[in-house]
């Protein structure tokens, strides 16, 4: 099974964590690969990594630079949607304003051929405002580039249900929204974010754990987009041989693959693929299904899932062996 023929859906990919390491040392030159790149302890140092694209960030040409390397990425990976995720609030340091971030971003994107759309991600630990102006940024943008929010940040440090009143107005406006959970933390982390309205689940692999969890995630339909080698990098998986995907998928819960950040990770959906059969002997038609699983729970609206679900059959159907 050639993986890099393969029409993929990547619905948890981070902007910040997915700047070419060549963009990087060009813009930074003192920057060595292993600053950027591989495991970490835990998911608190892992975060670290990202202190140094952050840093070429900044501006509106770096912005849009990144976002299109970024798009160019994607398009080469085969992956026919994206819906890439960043936090606006951590690129105001030379004075851009949010509207400017976002923008920037978005230009980048437009300049490649590939449908994409923005998650907008609210940060564990920042200040109320700050957050809330996130929420009114994706008002503002939505269905505009912008498709929906997340919860992102040290989730060992912060409580989810700390955020529930940020996914309130998310709710009362129509904001669709996803929630990172069950990596660092456990299965307290998970059902937080699922009372306060989370339809998709960032990780969520330690639902394992515990059967009713576990139960209620198959139940009430909740998708889970799992970075598996990323989980291996976070220390959430020990190694990649034990991670549950195929277990979970199996149990019958709603599986979708992701990079997460593929430079940190050093990983594309195409080699996390060949991993997967490599390790689990996934066959072609579970790949099939996660990413119409995606498709089917991604942040378009109707019209535009059936569309894509069209174009992924019709790439699929003509996807030689």
């Amino acid at each position: 099974m050639k993986t890099e023929n393969m029409p993929k859906i990547e619905l948890h990919v981070h902007l910040d964590g997915s700047v070419r390491p060549e963009t990087i040392m060009e813009l930074l030159p003192n920057t060595k690969e292993e600053d950027i790149k591989g495991a970490s302890e835990n998911l608190k140092d892992y975060l670290k990594k990202f202190d140094i694209p952050l840093k070429i960030m900044q501006t509106k040409e770096n912005l849009e630079r990144i976002a299109k390397e970024l798009a160019e990425d994607l398009k080469k990976d085969n992956v026919i949607y994206a819906e890439i995720r960043f936090a606006p609030m951590k690129h105001l340091e030379e004075g851009l304003t949010p509207n400017e971030v976002v923008d920037s971003v978005l230009n980048g994107l437009k300049k490649v051929d590939i449908k994409t759309n923005l998650i907008l991600c609210l940060m564990r630990g920042a200040d109320f405002s700050s957050n809330l102006e996130v929420v009114n940024l994706a008002l503002k943008y939505l269905d505009n580039g912008v498709c929906g929010l997340d919860l992102a940040g040290d989730e060992s440090t912060y409580k989810t249900r700390d955020y529930k009143e940020f996914f309130e107005i998310a709710k009362d406006n129509d904001i669709p929204f996803t929630i990172h959970a069950g990596e660092a933390a456990g299965v307290e982390s998970i059902n937080a974010a699922i009372d306060m309205g989370a339809k998709r689940i960032g990780h969520g692999i330690s639902c394992l754990e515990d059967k009713d969890t576990l139960k209620r995630i198959i139940d009430e339909k909740i998708v889970l987009e799992v970075c598996p080698t990323s989980n291996t990098h976070t220390g959430a998986v020990l190694k990649y041989q034990k991670h549950p995907i195929y277990n979970l998928y199996k149990k019958g819960v709603l599986v979708t693959v992701n990079t997460d950040n593929r430079t940190v990770s050093d990983i594309t959906l195409t080699k996390e693929y060949s991993k997967l059969i490599e390790n689990f002997g996934i066959l072609k038609e579970a790949f099939i299904n996660m990413n119409k699983t995606a498709i089917k729970n991604s942040f378009l609206k109707q019209m535009e899932k059936a569309d894509l679900l069209e174009k992924y059959e019709e790439i699929e159907n003509n996807t030689l062996e």
